[in-house]
Protein backbone atom coordinates (compact mmCIF):
# COMPACT_ATOMS: atom_id res chain seq x y z
CA UNK A 1 0.00 0.00 0.00
CA UNK A 2 2.56 2.43 0.95
CA UNK A 3 4.79 1.60 -2.81
CA UNK A 4 1.34 2.24 -4.22
CA UNK A 5 0.96 6.17 -2.65
CA UNK A 6 4.35 6.43 -3.32
CA UNK A 7 4.31 5.63 -6.74
CA UNK A 8 1.10 7.51 -6.90
CA UNK A 9 2.92 10.61 -5.75
CA UNK A 10 5.56 10.23 -7.75
CA UNK A 11 3.65 10.23 -10.87
CA UNK A 12 1.39 13.07 -9.84
CA UNK A 13 4.70 15.27 -8.66
CA UNK A 14 4.86 17.08 -12.01
CA UNK A 15 1.20 17.92 -11.70
CA UNK A 16 1.73 18.78 -8.10
CA UNK A 17 4.90 21.29 -9.32
CA UNK A 18 2.78 23.12 -11.75
CA UNK A 19 -0.55 23.95 -9.82
CA UNK A 20 1.90 25.41 -7.06
CA UNK A 21 3.24 27.34 -10.21
CA UNK A 22 2.18 31.05 -10.28
CA UNK A 23 -0.38 32.56 -12.87
CA UNK A 24 0.15 35.61 -14.27
CA UNK A 25 -3.51 35.28 -15.64
CA UNK A 26 -4.57 37.67 -12.76
CA UNK A 27 -7.37 40.16 -12.00
CA UNK A 28 -7.17 43.05 -13.84
CA UNK A 29 -5.70 40.90 -16.54
CA UNK A 30 -2.87 42.21 -17.90
CA UNK A 31 -1.51 43.46 -21.28
CA UNK A 32 0.46 40.56 -22.47
CA UNK A 33 1.27 37.37 -20.29
CA UNK A 34 3.86 34.78 -22.62
CA UNK A 35 4.92 32.56 -19.87
CA UNK A 36 6.28 28.87 -20.30
CA UNK A 37 5.50 26.54 -17.63
CA UNK A 38 8.19 23.94 -18.68
CA UNK A 39 10.84 26.45 -17.86
CA UNK A 40 10.46 27.67 -14.40
CA UNK A 41 12.45 29.66 -11.67
CA UNK A 42 12.61 28.69 -8.51
CA UNK A 43 12.04 31.60 -5.51
CA UNK A 44 13.26 30.19 -2.20
CA UNK A 45 13.19 31.79 1.16
CA UNK A 46 16.66 33.25 1.94
CA UNK A 47 16.86 34.79 -2.01
CA UNK A 48 16.82 38.77 -2.32
CA UNK A 49 15.02 41.98 -4.27
CA UNK A 50 17.70 44.36 -5.07
CA UNK A 51 16.96 47.82 -5.69
CA UNK A 52 18.73 51.27 -6.20
CA UNK A 53 19.15 52.30 -2.53
CA UNK A 54 19.30 56.08 -3.87
CA UNK A 55 15.73 56.44 -4.25
CA UNK A 56 13.63 56.13 -1.39
CA UNK A 57 10.52 54.56 -3.15
CA UNK A 58 12.11 51.84 -4.90
CA UNK A 59 13.14 50.83 -1.34
CA UNK A 60 9.64 51.20 -0.01
CA UNK A 61 8.23 48.93 -2.82
CA UNK A 62 10.73 46.60 -2.17
CA UNK A 63 9.29 46.39 1.33
CA UNK A 64 5.88 45.85 -0.07
CA UNK A 65 6.86 43.24 -2.28
CA UNK A 66 8.47 40.88 0.11
CA UNK A 67 5.50 41.53 2.24
CA UNK A 68 3.64 40.59 -0.63
CA UNK A 69 5.29 37.36 -1.52
CA UNK A 70 5.91 36.37 2.10
CA UNK A 71 1.94 36.42 3.07
CA UNK A 72 0.20 35.02 -0.18
CA UNK A 73 3.24 32.01 -0.99
CA UNK A 74 4.95 32.07 2.62
CA UNK A 75 8.60 32.72 0.91
CA UNK A 76 10.14 35.31 3.22
CA UNK A 77 12.67 37.49 1.47
CA UNK A 78 15.71 39.39 1.88
CA UNK A 79 15.91 43.29 1.20
CA UNK A 80 19.27 43.79 -0.82
CA UNK A 81 19.98 47.45 -1.76
CA UNK A 82 21.84 47.79 -4.83
CA UNK A 83 22.49 44.20 -5.18
CA UNK A 84 21.59 43.93 -9.15
CA UNK A 85 22.06 40.50 -9.12
CA UNK A 86 19.60 39.76 -6.79
CA UNK A 87 17.15 37.02 -7.41
CA UNK A 88 14.35 39.98 -8.08
CA UNK A 89 15.26 43.16 -9.21
CA UNK A 90 13.74 46.28 -9.38
CA UNK A 91 14.94 48.49 -12.54
CA UNK A 92 13.93 52.43 -13.07
CA UNK A 93 14.47 52.93 -17.04
CA UNK A 94 14.50 56.33 -17.91
CA UNK A 95 12.45 56.38 -21.31
CA UNK A 96 10.92 52.92 -20.90
CA UNK A 97 7.01 52.90 -22.44
CA UNK A 98 4.64 50.77 -22.45
CA UNK A 99 2.44 49.80 -25.07
CA UNK A 100 -0.12 51.71 -26.12
CA UNK A 101 -3.86 51.10 -25.26
CA UNK A 102 -5.92 50.73 -28.25
CA UNK A 103 -8.92 52.70 -26.93
CA UNK A 104 -9.30 55.64 -23.84
CA UNK A 105 -5.81 56.19 -23.04
CA UNK A 106 -4.03 58.48 -25.64
CA UNK A 107 -6.82 61.79 -25.55
CA UNK A 108 -7.24 60.96 -21.56
CA UNK A 109 -3.73 60.61 -20.51
CA UNK A 110 -2.52 63.87 -22.85
CA UNK A 111 -5.40 65.85 -21.08
CA UNK A 112 -3.84 64.54 -17.70
CA UNK A 113 -0.35 65.58 -18.68
CA UNK A 114 -1.64 68.98 -19.52
CA UNK A 115 -2.22 69.48 -15.63
CA UNK A 116 -0.16 70.92 -13.17
CA UNK A 117 0.37 67.20 -10.87
CA UNK A 118 -0.06 68.20 -7.37
CA UNK A 119 1.20 65.05 -6.32
CA UNK A 120 3.79 63.70 -8.90
CA UNK A 121 3.74 60.41 -7.48
CA UNK A 122 -0.01 59.92 -8.33
CA UNK A 123 -1.58 62.53 -10.50
CA UNK A 124 1.43 63.07 -12.54
CA UNK A 125 1.21 59.52 -13.72
CA UNK A 126 -0.10 58.66 -17.34
CA UNK A 127 -0.95 54.95 -18.70
CA UNK A 128 2.73 54.72 -19.92
CA UNK A 129 4.51 55.63 -16.65
CA UNK A 130 1.83 53.14 -14.95
CA UNK A 131 3.48 50.53 -17.38
CA UNK A 132 5.70 47.62 -16.31
CA UNK A 133 7.58 44.69 -17.54
CA UNK A 134 7.94 41.76 -15.29
CA UNK A 135 10.52 39.38 -16.80
CA UNK A 136 11.39 35.83 -15.67
CA UNK A 137 14.50 33.75 -16.73
CA UNK A 138 15.66 30.51 -14.88
CA UNK A 139 18.35 32.94 -12.81
CA UNK A 140 15.70 35.59 -11.70
CA UNK A 141 13.03 38.38 -11.90
CA UNK A 142 13.51 41.29 -13.30
CA UNK A 143 10.88 44.55 -13.03
CA UNK A 144 11.24 47.52 -14.72
CA UNK A 145 9.16 50.89 -15.53
CA UNK A 146 9.51 54.36 -16.29
CA UNK A 147 8.39 54.97 -12.70
CA UNK A 148 8.51 54.15 -9.42
CA UNK A 149 4.30 53.78 -9.79
CA UNK A 150 4.68 51.31 -12.60
CA UNK A 151 6.58 48.95 -10.27
CA UNK A 152 4.27 49.64 -7.40
CA UNK A 153 1.39 47.86 -9.97
CA UNK A 154 3.74 45.12 -11.20
CA UNK A 155 4.14 44.28 -7.23
CA UNK A 156 0.66 44.56 -7.16
CA UNK A 157 0.27 41.69 -10.09
CA UNK A 158 3.01 39.62 -8.79
CA UNK A 159 0.88 39.64 -5.19
CA UNK A 160 -2.04 38.28 -7.13
CA UNK A 161 -0.28 35.63 -9.19
CA UNK A 162 1.82 33.69 -6.51
CA UNK A 163 0.15 30.34 -5.21
CA UNK A 164 -1.73 30.69 -1.79
CA UNK A 165 0.74 28.58 0.65
CA UNK A 166 1.67 28.36 4.21
CA UNK A 167 3.61 30.86 5.95
CA UNK A 168 6.93 30.13 6.47
CA UNK A 169 7.40 28.13 2.29
CA UNK A 170 10.58 27.62 1.40
CA UNK A 171 9.89 28.06 -2.53
CA UNK A 172 7.18 29.06 -5.28
CA UNK A 173 8.13 28.65 -8.54
CA UNK A 174 7.17 31.27 -11.30
CA UNK A 175 6.90 30.02 -15.41
CA UNK A 176 9.59 32.02 -17.51
CA UNK A 177 8.54 34.44 -20.02
CA UNK A 178 7.29 38.34 -19.99
CA UNK A 179 4.42 40.09 -18.69
CA UNK A 180 3.67 43.72 -20.38
CA UNK A 181 1.05 45.74 -18.94
CA UNK A 182 -0.28 49.01 -18.60
CA UNK A 183 -4.05 50.16 -17.76
CA UNK A 184 -6.38 51.45 -20.38
CA UNK A 185 -7.56 54.79 -18.33
CA UNK A 186 -5.99 57.44 -17.20
CA UNK A 187 -9.15 57.81 -14.36
CA UNK A 188 -9.79 54.57 -12.26
CA UNK A 189 -12.24 55.70 -9.27
CA UNK A 190 -13.58 54.55 -6.70
CA UNK A 191 -16.34 56.08 -4.37
CA UNK A 192 -16.56 56.11 -0.78
CA UNK A 193 -19.83 57.61 1.27
CA UNK A 194 -18.70 58.18 4.61
CA UNK A 195 -20.83 60.86 5.22
CA UNK A 196 -24.49 58.59 5.78
CA UNK A 197 -22.32 56.17 7.84
CA UNK A 198 -19.10 57.22 9.34
CA UNK A 199 -16.06 54.77 9.13
CA UNK A 200 -12.76 55.07 11.41
CA UNK A 201 -9.30 55.47 9.88
CA UNK A 202 -8.68 51.92 9.62
CA UNK A 203 -11.74 50.95 7.87
CA UNK A 204 -10.79 54.03 5.31
CA UNK A 205 -6.93 52.49 4.69
CA UNK A 206 -8.22 48.78 4.13
CA UNK A 207 -11.05 50.42 1.38
CA UNK A 208 -8.12 51.66 0.01
CA UNK A 209 -5.51 48.44 0.29
CA UNK A 210 -8.43 47.04 -1.64
CA UNK A 211 -8.14 49.92 -4.28
CA UNK A 212 -4.88 49.21 -4.75
CA UNK A 213 -4.51 45.37 -4.98
CA UNK A 214 -7.31 46.01 -8.04
CA UNK A 215 -4.94 48.85 -10.17
CA UNK A 216 -7.16 51.86 -8.72
CA UNK A 217 -5.77 55.30 -8.77
CA UNK A 218 -8.70 57.26 -7.57
CA UNK A 219 -11.00 57.65 -4.29
CA UNK A 220 -13.23 59.95 -4.52
CA UNK A 221 -14.46 60.52 -0.70
CA UNK A 222 -18.00 62.06 0.36
CA UNK A 223 -17.60 63.28 3.01
CA UNK A 224 -20.43 65.64 4.00
CA UNK A 225 -24.13 65.57 2.91
CA UNK A 226 -27.32 65.96 4.73
CA UNK A 227 -26.93 63.46 7.35
CA UNK A 228 -23.83 64.42 8.80
CA UNK A 229 -20.73 66.82 8.19
CA UNK A 230 -17.48 64.89 8.69
CA UNK A 231 -14.41 67.46 7.66
CA UNK A 232 -13.27 69.44 10.16
CA UNK A 233 -13.15 72.90 9.50
CA UNK A 234 -11.02 75.00 11.47
CA UNK A 235 -12.18 78.76 10.75
CA UNK A 236 -15.74 77.25 11.32
CA UNK A 237 -15.70 74.94 14.37
CA UNK A 238 -19.09 74.20 15.37
CA UNK A 239 -19.70 72.89 11.90
CA UNK A 240 -18.37 69.75 12.41
CA UNK A 241 -18.87 69.21 15.92
CA UNK A 242 -22.37 69.80 16.02
CA UNK A 243 -23.34 69.37 12.14
CA UNK A 244 -21.62 65.85 11.99
CA UNK A 245 -24.37 64.27 15.06
CA UNK A 246 -27.89 63.34 14.34
CA UNK A 247 -29.73 63.05 17.33
CA UNK A 248 -31.25 59.60 16.02
CA UNK A 249 -31.53 57.47 12.39
CA UNK A 250 -34.42 56.13 10.40
CA UNK A 251 -35.22 52.53 10.74
CA UNK A 252 -34.95 50.12 7.39
CA UNK A 253 -36.32 52.04 4.26
CA UNK A 254 -37.75 55.42 5.70
CA UNK A 255 -39.85 53.91 7.72
CA UNK A 256 -41.58 56.75 9.74
CA UNK A 257 -39.70 54.72 13.04
CA UNK A 258 -36.22 56.04 14.41
CA UNK A 259 -34.16 54.47 16.72
CA UNK A 260 -33.32 57.59 18.71
CA UNK A 261 -29.58 57.12 19.08
CA UNK A 262 -27.20 59.62 18.73
CA UNK A 263 -24.71 59.39 15.31
CA UNK A 264 -21.82 61.14 14.87
CA UNK A 265 -18.30 61.45 13.98
CA UNK A 266 -15.91 63.27 12.24
CA UNK A 267 -12.80 63.88 10.42
CA UNK A 268 -10.35 66.10 11.74
CA UNK A 269 -7.93 67.98 9.69
CA UNK A 270 -4.77 65.44 10.78
CA UNK A 271 -6.75 62.50 10.05
CA UNK A 272 -7.59 63.95 6.62
CA UNK A 273 -3.96 64.21 5.91
CA UNK A 274 -2.73 60.91 7.17
CA UNK A 275 -5.23 59.18 4.69
CA UNK A 276 -3.81 61.65 1.93
CA UNK A 277 -0.92 60.34 2.87
CA UNK A 278 -1.79 56.84 3.32
CA UNK A 279 -3.29 56.55 -0.65
CA UNK A 280 -0.32 58.60 -2.28
CA UNK A 281 1.81 56.03 -0.89
CA UNK A 282 0.36 53.74 -2.64
CA UNK A 283 -0.37 56.05 -5.64
CA UNK A 284 -3.75 56.85 -5.35
CA UNK A 285 -5.05 60.19 -5.60
CA UNK A 286 -7.67 61.13 -2.61
CA UNK A 287 -10.66 63.59 -4.70
CA UNK A 288 -12.94 65.33 -1.58
CA UNK A 289 -16.53 65.43 -2.39
CA UNK A 290 -18.15 68.78 0.04
CA UNK A 291 -22.11 68.65 -2.11
CA UNK A 292 -23.31 71.59 -3.14
CA UNK A 293 -26.17 73.60 -3.03
CA UNK A 294 -27.80 70.88 -1.91
CA UNK A 295 -27.22 68.24 0.39
CA UNK A 296 -26.47 70.75 3.24
CA UNK A 297 -28.54 70.39 6.03
CA UNK A 298 -26.05 69.26 8.03
CA UNK A 299 -24.60 72.61 7.45
CA UNK A 300 -27.75 74.58 7.84
CA UNK A 301 -28.60 72.60 11.11
CA UNK A 302 -25.95 75.19 12.67
CA UNK A 303 -25.80 77.93 10.26
CA UNK A 304 -29.60 78.34 9.68
CA UNK A 305 -28.96 82.10 8.43
CA UNK A 306 -27.52 80.08 4.60
CA UNK A 307 -30.54 78.43 4.12
CA UNK A 308 -34.02 80.37 2.30
CA UNK A 309 -36.52 80.09 5.08
CA UNK A 310 -34.01 80.41 8.49
CA UNK A 311 -34.96 77.24 9.70
CA UNK A 312 -34.77 75.68 12.53
CA UNK A 313 -32.76 72.91 10.64
CA UNK A 314 -31.40 69.35 11.98
CA UNK A 315 -29.21 67.42 10.82
CA UNK A 316 -31.19 64.59 8.70
CA UNK A 317 -32.03 61.49 10.60
CA UNK A 318 -33.61 59.98 7.00
CA UNK A 319 -32.84 59.26 3.82
CA UNK A 320 -33.63 60.82 0.62
CA UNK A 321 -33.23 64.58 -0.99
CA UNK A 322 -34.19 67.13 0.86
CA UNK A 323 -35.84 70.89 -0.37
CA UNK A 324 -34.05 72.93 1.93
CA UNK A 325 -30.74 73.79 0.30
CA UNK A 326 -28.28 76.50 0.40
CA UNK A 327 -29.47 80.26 -0.70
CA UNK A 328 -28.07 81.42 -4.05
CA UNK A 329 -29.04 85.07 -3.11
CA UNK A 330 -27.25 85.23 0.12
CA UNK A 331 -23.35 86.44 0.09
CA UNK A 332 -22.85 85.24 2.83
CA UNK A 333 -23.14 81.77 0.76
CA UNK A 334 -20.05 82.03 -1.57
CA UNK A 335 -18.39 83.58 1.75
CA UNK A 336 -19.11 80.54 3.72
CA UNK A 337 -18.31 77.78 0.98
CA UNK A 338 -14.82 79.40 -0.60
CA UNK A 339 -13.94 79.44 3.49
CA UNK A 340 -14.84 75.52 3.40
CA UNK A 341 -12.90 74.73 0.17
CA UNK A 342 -10.33 76.80 0.87
CA UNK A 343 -9.30 74.61 3.95
CA UNK A 344 -10.60 71.63 2.16
CA UNK A 345 -7.45 72.65 -0.61
CA UNK A 346 -4.95 72.85 2.09
CA UNK A 347 -5.64 69.53 3.37
CA UNK A 348 -6.40 67.78 0.19
CA UNK A 349 -3.85 68.08 -3.04
CA UNK A 350 -5.98 66.36 -5.39
CA UNK A 351 -5.73 68.65 -8.79
CA UNK A 352 -9.84 67.85 -8.34
CA UNK A 353 -12.54 68.90 -6.32
CA UNK A 354 -15.66 67.34 -6.59
CA UNK A 355 -18.35 69.63 -5.28
CA UNK A 356 -21.66 67.55 -5.87
CA UNK A 357 -24.52 70.05 -7.71
CA UNK A 358 -26.56 66.85 -7.69
CA UNK A 359 -29.82 66.77 -6.09
CA UNK A 360 -30.33 70.19 -5.22
CA UNK A 361 -34.07 71.21 -5.51
CA UNK A 362 -34.65 75.01 -6.40
CA UNK A 363 -38.07 74.84 -4.88
CA UNK A 364 -36.54 77.21 -2.22
CA UNK A 365 -35.27 79.40 -4.57
CA UNK A 366 -38.01 79.73 -6.90
CA UNK A 367 -40.07 81.59 -3.79
CA UNK A 368 -36.97 83.03 -1.73
CA UNK A 369 -37.07 86.70 -2.08
CA UNK A 370 -33.16 86.95 -2.09
CA UNK A 371 -32.56 83.89 -4.67
CA UNK A 372 -35.14 86.04 -7.06
CA UNK A 373 -33.06 89.06 -6.08
CA UNK A 374 -29.59 87.42 -7.66
CA UNK A 375 -31.31 85.93 -11.01
CA UNK A 376 -32.80 89.66 -11.55
CA UNK A 377 -29.26 91.11 -10.88
CA UNK A 378 -27.55 88.46 -13.01
CA UNK A 379 -30.34 89.14 -15.58
CA UNK A 380 -31.07 85.12 -15.55
CA UNK A 381 -33.98 84.41 -18.08
CA UNK A 382 -35.57 81.30 -18.86
CA UNK A 383 -34.71 79.70 -22.13
CA UNK A 384 -36.98 78.30 -24.03
CA UNK A 385 -36.89 75.31 -26.05
CA UNK A 386 -37.96 74.70 -30.08
CA UNK A 387 -41.19 73.01 -28.85
CA UNK A 388 -42.20 76.82 -26.59
CA UNK A 389 -41.51 74.82 -23.22
CA UNK A 390 -38.41 75.76 -20.99
CA UNK A 391 -35.66 74.65 -21.66
CA UNK A 392 -33.36 75.99 -19.01
CA UNK A 393 -34.94 77.91 -15.52
CA UNK A 394 -33.37 80.77 -14.54
CA UNK A 395 -33.14 78.75 -11.22
CA UNK A 396 -31.13 76.20 -13.25
CA UNK A 397 -28.89 79.15 -14.29
CA UNK A 398 -28.49 80.34 -10.94
CA UNK A 399 -27.21 77.03 -9.46
CA UNK A 400 -24.52 77.55 -12.38
CA UNK A 401 -24.02 80.61 -11.32
CA UNK A 402 -22.71 79.27 -7.90
CA UNK A 403 -20.83 76.62 -9.56
CA UNK A 404 -18.89 79.60 -11.79
CA UNK A 405 -18.33 80.96 -8.29
CA UNK A 406 -16.33 77.89 -6.97
CA UNK A 407 -14.61 77.16 -10.24
CA UNK A 408 -13.21 80.59 -9.93
CA UNK A 409 -12.13 80.05 -6.59
CA UNK A 410 -10.74 76.71 -7.37
CA UNK A 411 -8.75 77.42 -10.42
CA UNK A 412 -7.21 80.63 -7.61
CA UNK A 413 -5.98 77.44 -5.72
CA UNK A 414 -4.38 75.74 -9.10
CA UNK A 415 -7.33 72.89 -8.84
CA UNK A 416 -10.38 71.57 -10.87
CA UNK A 417 -14.04 71.54 -10.43
CA UNK A 418 -15.82 67.84 -10.16
CA UNK A 419 -19.80 67.92 -10.56
CA UNK A 420 -22.38 65.04 -11.08
CA UNK A 421 -24.15 65.84 -14.16
CA UNK A 422 -27.07 67.84 -13.07
CA UNK A 423 -24.22 70.79 -13.06
CA UNK A 424 -25.16 70.38 -17.22
CA UNK A 425 -28.57 71.48 -16.59
CA UNK A 426 -27.59 75.37 -16.04
CA UNK A 427 -24.80 75.24 -18.49
CA UNK A 428 -21.66 74.02 -17.75
CA UNK A 429 -18.65 76.32 -16.12
CA UNK A 430 -15.93 76.59 -18.60
CA UNK A 431 -13.48 73.80 -16.59
CA UNK A 432 -16.38 71.38 -15.29
CA UNK A 433 -15.71 67.62 -15.23
CA UNK A 434 -18.59 65.90 -15.41
CA UNK A 435 -19.67 62.41 -13.09
CA UNK A 436 -21.96 61.05 -15.42
CA UNK A 437 -24.14 58.97 -12.67
CA UNK A 438 -27.55 59.22 -14.68
CA UNK A 439 -26.62 56.64 -17.35
CA UNK A 440 -24.08 58.19 -19.64
CA UNK A 441 -26.41 60.61 -21.31
CA UNK A 442 -25.02 63.62 -19.66
CA UNK A 443 -21.34 62.26 -20.40
CA UNK A 444 -21.94 62.09 -23.81
CA UNK A 445 -23.33 65.82 -23.85
CA UNK A 446 -20.33 66.82 -21.72
CA UNK A 447 -17.79 64.96 -24.00
CA UNK A 448 -19.30 66.60 -26.90
CA UNK A 449 -18.99 69.72 -25.61
CA UNK A 450 -15.24 68.93 -24.96
CA UNK A 451 -15.50 68.69 -21.53
CA UNK A 452 -13.95 65.72 -19.33
CA UNK A 453 -15.79 63.23 -18.33
CA UNK A 454 -15.66 60.29 -15.52
CA UNK A 455 -18.37 57.71 -16.56
CA UNK A 456 -20.12 56.06 -14.03
CA UNK A 457 -23.42 55.69 -14.59
CA UNK A 458 -26.57 53.66 -12.22
CA UNK A 459 -27.24 51.35 -14.40
CA UNK A 460 -23.67 49.56 -13.86
CA UNK A 461 -21.61 51.46 -11.16
CA UNK A 462 -24.11 51.85 -8.45
CA UNK A 463 -22.70 48.98 -5.62
CA UNK A 464 -24.90 50.05 -3.03
CA UNK A 465 -27.76 48.01 -5.16
CA UNK A 466 -28.50 44.58 -3.96
CA UNK A 467 -26.13 42.07 -6.17
CA UNK A 468 -28.24 38.55 -6.27
CA UNK A 469 -31.74 38.51 -7.61
CA UNK A 470 -33.14 37.34 -3.97
CA UNK A 471 -32.66 40.19 -1.30
CA UNK A 472 -33.87 38.25 1.39
CA UNK A 473 -30.11 36.57 1.17
CA UNK A 474 -28.88 40.17 1.53
CA UNK A 475 -28.54 42.67 4.18
CA UNK A 476 -31.04 45.46 3.94
CA UNK A 477 -30.29 47.87 0.84
CA UNK A 478 -31.53 50.95 -1.05
CA UNK A 479 -32.77 48.45 -4.09
CA UNK A 480 -32.05 47.57 -7.29
CA UNK A 481 -29.99 45.14 -9.02
CA UNK A 482 -26.62 44.97 -9.75
CA UNK A 483 -24.88 41.49 -10.24
CA UNK A 484 -21.10 41.06 -10.65
CA UNK A 485 -21.80 40.45 -14.36
CA UNK A 486 -23.39 43.55 -15.20
CA UNK A 487 -20.41 45.69 -13.54
CA UNK A 488 -18.18 43.47 -15.68
CA UNK A 489 -20.61 44.45 -19.13
CA UNK A 490 -19.73 48.21 -18.73
CA UNK A 491 -18.05 50.16 -22.09
CA UNK A 492 -17.10 53.10 -21.12
CA UNK A 493 -16.58 54.45 -24.12
CA UNK A 494 -19.98 55.10 -25.79
CA UNK A 495 -20.69 54.18 -29.51
CA UNK A 496 -22.77 57.91 -30.12
CA UNK A 497 -18.92 59.07 -29.51
CA UNK A 498 -16.84 60.05 -32.21
CA UNK A 499 -12.92 58.89 -31.65
CA UNK A 500 -11.80 62.56 -30.88
CA UNK A 501 -15.03 62.76 -28.33
CA UNK A 502 -14.32 59.80 -26.60
CA UNK A 503 -10.49 61.04 -25.62
CA UNK A 504 -12.45 63.43 -23.45
CA UNK A 505 -13.74 60.13 -21.27
CA UNK A 506 -10.95 60.08 -18.45
CA UNK A 507 -12.56 56.72 -17.14
CA UNK A 508 -15.29 54.81 -15.10
CA UNK A 509 -16.05 54.95 -11.66
CA UNK A 510 -18.15 52.71 -9.22
CA UNK A 511 -20.17 54.34 -6.33
CA UNK A 512 -20.82 52.92 -2.93
CA UNK A 513 -23.48 55.22 -0.66
CA UNK A 514 -23.82 53.65 2.64
CA UNK A 515 -27.05 54.86 3.95
CA UNK A 516 -28.01 51.47 4.54
CA UNK A 517 -24.11 50.17 4.94
CA UNK A 518 -23.31 50.96 8.30
CA UNK A 519 -20.24 48.62 9.47
CA UNK A 520 -17.29 47.75 7.44
CA UNK A 521 -18.20 43.54 7.38
CA UNK A 522 -21.09 44.96 4.98
CA UNK A 523 -18.69 47.51 3.30
CA UNK A 524 -16.13 44.99 1.78
CA UNK A 525 -19.39 42.96 1.19
CA UNK A 526 -21.03 45.55 -1.42
CA UNK A 527 -17.44 46.24 -2.29
CA UNK A 528 -16.13 42.17 -3.21
CA UNK A 529 -16.19 41.16 -5.76
CA UNK A 530 -17.75 43.67 -7.71
CA UNK A 531 -14.43 45.69 -7.54
CA UNK A 532 -12.73 43.02 -9.36
CA UNK A 533 -15.24 43.26 -12.58
CA UNK A 534 -14.70 47.29 -12.17
CA UNK A 535 -10.73 47.10 -12.37
CA UNK A 536 -11.13 45.37 -15.31
CA UNK A 537 -13.26 47.68 -17.35
CA UNK A 538 -10.96 50.32 -15.76
CA UNK A 539 -7.39 48.77 -16.86
CA UNK A 540 -7.68 45.54 -19.49
CA UNK A 541 -8.24 46.79 -23.29
CA UNK A 542 -12.03 46.13 -24.08
CA UNK A 543 -10.72 43.85 -26.73
CA UNK A 544 -9.38 41.25 -24.18
CA UNK A 545 -12.27 41.40 -21.96
CA UNK A 546 -13.77 37.79 -21.41
CA UNK A 547 -16.37 37.53 -18.63
CA UNK A 548 -16.30 33.59 -18.78
CA UNK A 549 -11.99 33.82 -18.34
CA UNK A 550 -12.73 36.33 -15.76
CA UNK A 551 -14.94 33.85 -14.04
CA UNK A 552 -12.21 31.12 -14.12
CA UNK A 553 -9.94 33.87 -12.46
CA UNK A 554 -12.29 34.53 -9.40
CA UNK A 555 -11.82 31.92 -7.28
CA UNK A 556 -7.98 32.98 -6.42
CA UNK A 557 -9.23 36.54 -5.70
CA UNK A 558 -11.78 35.35 -3.30
CA UNK A 559 -8.98 32.87 -1.38
CA UNK A 560 -6.64 36.37 -1.48
CA UNK A 561 -9.21 38.07 0.11
CA UNK A 562 -9.71 34.54 2.38
CA UNK A 563 -5.99 35.16 3.59
CA UNK A 564 -6.18 38.71 3.93
CA UNK A 565 -9.20 38.98 6.07
CA UNK A 566 -11.36 40.77 3.83
CA UNK A 567 -15.62 39.90 3.88
CA UNK A 568 -16.93 39.45 0.59
CA UNK A 569 -20.15 38.22 -1.58
CA UNK A 570 -19.25 34.70 -1.75
CA UNK A 571 -22.57 34.11 -4.59
CA UNK A 572 -21.75 35.48 -7.91
CA UNK A 573 -24.69 36.57 -10.58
Amino acid sequence: MKRTILALAILLWPVLQWAQQADFHVIPLPLSVQTDSTQTFTLTSGMGIGYDASQPEQGRIASWLRQFIEETSGVNLLLQPNNKKAAVYLSIKAGAKGKTAKAGGKGAAQAQVATTPADPRVEGSTPQQEAYTISISRRGITISAAAPVGLYRAAQTIRKALPLQAKGSAKVVLPTGSIQDQPRFVYRGMHFDCSRHYFDLPTVKRYIDQLALHGCNKLHWHITDDQGWRFEVKALPELAKKGSVRKCTVLGQNSGVYDNVSYGGYYTQAECREIVNYAAERYITVIPEIDLPGHMLAALSVYPNLGCTGGPYEVWPMWGVAEDVLCAGNPDVISFLKTVLGELCDVFPSKYIHIGGDESPRVRWEHCPKCQAKIKELGLQPVMGPNGKVRMSAEQQLQTYINHEMEAFLASRGRNLIGWDEILEGGLTPEATVMSWRGTEGGIAAARQHHHVIMTPNSHCYIDHYQLKDQRKQPLGIGGYLPVSKVYSFEPLPQELTAEEQAYILGPQCNLWTEYVAYPQHVFYMLLPRLDALSEVQWTPASQKDYASFCQRLPHMLSLYDRLGFNYCPTIE
